[in-house]
């Protein structure tokens, strides 16, 4: 990897909690931050305190996760804008219960609103991106999940049956360490590396109710999967803070990967 210096870092929900202080510590270390949210004044504010901190440079860019039409915008305004993108960290995400107060609710595409943002979002921006950070290899990928975690099933990826937010949730999180295994076989050998984390748990942030570690620690986690040179060539992992741990089993079938991999590419309409 370039010098954290000389890199570009896109920080997906990064006009708040752990996204923020994330993006801010890559901007102390002099990185050049894209700062990502739905709220352009909020953006225009991290982007401001960014440069203030100390990044070469730092730019904003707007998009809703709930919707894949600015998902799919987003990606092409970053693909046309940017010359090289050394680190995507997928952080963006909702909780188990707002929005929707533990109601099911749906994306403007009509899908279950959690395995939208927090899953099929950042799959879709991911996919669109790999382009730009293969050409800017060695690269990296980190995707922001949880210990939260349970199986999905493919029969109801939607659930419209027997839905919790804490089940949507939960699923949404595995999915991502799913893919996260999957593209990094996929990407083998292109120096560019993908990883997933549970940054801590229970940090203070808004979507959650009884904190019971500090966003420090978060940041430490997933600034280290940014940055540290001992994880060159590491991909495919997961790691809960700054220890590689197992997922749940489903992360390691082969056969669930592959079904996750089509539902989603047809969901997403690659």
């Amino acid at each position: 990897m370039r010098p954290v210096n000389q890199q570009t870092i896109l920080v997906t929900g990064a006009t708040d909690g752990h996204g923020k202080l994330v993006a801010l510590e890559l901007a102390r270390r002099g990185a050049t931050v894209l700062v990502h949210g739905r709220d352009p004044a909020r953006i225009d504010a991290t982007v401001a305190e960014a440069r203030r901190a100390g990044a070469a440079a730092a730019r904003g860019y707007s998009a809703d996760f709930a919707s894949l039409a600015e998902v799919r915008r987003l990606a092409g305004e970053i693909a046309r804008a940017e010359s090289r993108l050394d680190v995507l960290v997928n952080n963006a995400g909702i909780g188990t219960r707002m929005p929707g107060d533990g109601a099911r609710v749906t994306s403007r595409e009509g899908l279950e609103l959690r395995f939208a943002v927090n899953y099929l979002a950042p799959f879709l921006l991911t996919r669109l991106l790999v382009p730009l950070l293969r050409a800017s290899a060695p690269s990296r990928i980190v995707n922001v999940s949880s210990a939260g975690q349970a199986p999905l099933d493919f029969a109801d990826l939607q659930l419209a049956r027997g839905y919790t937010g804490a089940r949507a949730y939960r699923q949404s999180k595995l999915a991502q360490i799913l893919f996260t295994i999957d593209l990094a076989d996929e990407l083998a050998g292109s120096g560019v590396t993908v990883n997933a984390l549970h940054p801590a748990t229970f940090m203070p942030t808004k979507i959650v109710s009884s904190p019971t570690s500090t966003l420090e620690e978060g940041v430490a986690a997933t600034v280290r999967l940014n940055v540290d040179r001992s994880l060159e060539g590491v991909s495919g992992r997961y790691f809960e803070g700054l220890i590689e741990a197992r997922a749940a089993a489903q992360a390691y079938d082969v056969g669930a990967r592959r079904a996750l991999r089509e539902a989603s590419d047809a969901l997403a309409r690659l």
